[in-house]
């Protein structure tokens, strides 16, 4: 007698084994899109912010952040821009906290090359422009 290849126990199974190759491959796929631990090199971290902060930096700091932070950090640095809900873990500036146990340098990296989803600011910015960011960010802290 003939055993034939396609059962009713064969089709009974085929969905759970599609299924089970389905998670598999969004298991691995996810596993791929979860960051690696973001570090900081120490020389960057250790670089001194060589812009003082002045009304004129402040002034040039403000600029940049309304056109390339305040969608996502808020107007007033507060976290809460138009695409903050979307985003996890945006980092409310207004809060003396958020900021106290970062260089001046490491903002600069950070800005410079981007964290999580923040998108870098790359080659588009000039270091003075990112420095003056830098102590405008610093500003926004309440007293």
């Amino acid at each position: 007698m003939k055993k034939k290849l396609w059962n009713q126990e064969t089709f009974r199974k085929t969905p759970l084994v599609l299924l089970a190759l389905l998670f598999f491959g969004f298991a691995l796929w996810a596993q791929k899109d979860q960051p690696a631990e973001y570090k900081i090199p120490p020389e960057a971290a250790a670089k001194a912010n060589p812009v003082k902060p002045t009304a004129e930096s402040l002034a040039k700091g403000k600029k940049v952040y309304g056109v390339d932070c305040e969608v996502c950090h808020g107007k007033g640095g507060d976290g809460k821009g138009d695409m903050a809900s979307d985003i996890k873990n945006v980092t409310d500036f207004t809060n003396p906290d958020a900021l106290k146990n970062r260089t001046d340098g490491e903002l600069f990296y950070i800005i410079r090359n981007g964290k999580g989803e923040m998108p870098p600011e790359g080659d588009r910015a000039k270091n003075d422009d990112i420095w003056n960011l830098v102590n405008y960010i610093r500003s926004l802290a309440k007293k």
